[in-house]
């Protein structure tokens, strides 16, 4: 669970140069769209996503990734320490209060980026 939101995370912070936003910024958008991921997954519903989206909100964290492009976030999430043979593994949302770890298919990253990301 400390995991969540840290792959998107770390490839914001990587994407946009350590120190331009704040780690917890970058982990809070991480985690909407760990939760975003999770709901295209078909684990959680949209209400659960809309929900934690705004907690992040109400906590003054940034909800939108900046647009970093779809092709340099999954090369950076690539490196991520959960990666294996060049598989992103995300820390997803199985049902509220469990989390797991799991790889997602290219297309769904994507569908997620496009939508989490300004």
């Amino acid at each position: 669970l400390l995991n969540l939101g840290h792959t998107f995370g770390h490839a914001i912070e990587a994407g946009l140069g350590f120190g331009a936003w704040l780690h917890g910024e970058a982990v809070g958008c991480g985690m909407v769209m760990a939760a975003e991921l999770s709901h295209r997954l078909g684990l959680v519903d949209a209400t659960f996503v809309d929900r934690l989206r705004d907690l992040v909100a109400r906590a003054g964290l940034p909800t939108q990734g900046p647009a970093l492009g779809a092709d340099i976030y999954l090369a950076l999430m690539r490196t991520d320490k959960k990666a294996e043979a060049g598989e992103i593994r995300f820390v997803v949302i199985e049902s509220p209060g469990r989390a797991g770890v799991r790889p997602a298919p290219d297309t769904l990253v994507r569908e997620v980026l496009a939508r989490c990301c300004a």
